[in-house]
């Protein structure tokens, strides 16, 4: 009892920071302005299928070269020792100090038509490109903001993988690509799985990167959400609405990738 005592306050802060506002999220997507029970909400979410489609797409796509460039830097910090690994560690850590705002305004800088990537093309004579409001800006403004959170939990799984595992492996005649896939890779697993929901999950219901990188042809779903609740269309059910399934279809690839998951840990063991 002394023990169960304990986690009352964690209890209390999961009913008061996340029950009640799925509650809330629920009530208003399942009625109307006026508080009458109605389905119409989630009918008119429907409409913004294609958007949805879109911010799964370009979140997957982030996520995967989030994943791609994060492994082995990952890697590489486990395997060094003392200074150079708390250097890269601070270097990692270094830019989510500062406000996400600021960091997306600096990327427009950037990319923008007169920013200082054009006029190095311009002055190397490569010509002007195009990058500002395109989703390849949308794509890079996620990878940017959201690629420690890759690094991190893939970096603390692999810190953990002795060098004396992999020299064992070695010594037994494995060479790199056999010590990468039979020993690196399925060690680092959780740090994958976890890495993946860090990034996807926020990247999907992204809204400032898409609007400041991606203009008004870019809008993902989380800009439709924030429009619903504080633009002019104000419309909180319908917004509420839209998280609702938002949630939804995130809950769903989470199991789908851990069904999938669960199916390769049994075929192993077979």
């Amino acid at each position: 009892m002394n023990s169960r005592q304990v986690a009352y306050p964690y209890l209390m802060w999961t009913v008061v920071f996340i029950a009640v506002p799925l509650g809330l999220i629920m009530y208003f997507a399942f009625t109307d302005m006026q508080g009458s029970l109605s389905m119409d909400n989630l009918v008119l979410a429907g409409r913004y299928s294609s958007v949805f489609v879109k911010s799964i797409w370009l979140a997957a796509v982030s996520t995967v070269l989030c994943l791609i460039i994060g492994y082995p830097l990952a890697y590489l910090m486990s395997r060094m020792r003392g200074i150079g690994s708390r250097t890269l560690l601070m270097l990692l850590m270094l830019p989510m100090w500062m406000n996400f705002l600021l960091r997306t305004y600096a990327w427009m800088t950037i990319l923008e038509n007169n920013g200082i990537v054009n006029q190095m093309l311009g002055f190397i004579g490569l010509g002007h490109l195009n990058m500002i409001n395109t989703q390849g800006a949308v794509v890079l403004g996620m990878i940017y903001n959201y690629i420690p959170f890759m690094i991190l939990p893939l970096h603390s799984v692999m810190v953990k993988i002795q060098n004396d595992v992999i020299e064992a492996a070695q010594d037994l005649g494995a060479g790199p690509k056999d010590v990468f896939t039979k020993i690196v890779f399925p060690l680092s697993k959780p740090g994958i799985k976890t890495g993946v929901m860090m990034v996807f999950v926020p990247a999907v219901s992204t809204f400032i990167i898409s609007q400041m990188l991606g203009g008004g042809h870019n809008q993902l779903i989380g800009d439709i959400i924030e429009m619903q609740f504080l633009g002019n269309a104000y419309n909180p059910n319908l917004g509420s609405a839209i998280s609702l399934v938002l949630m939804l279809l995130v809950l769903m690839c989470m199991s789908v990738s851990g069904f999938l998951d669960d199916e390769g840990v049994e075929e192993r063991l077979l």
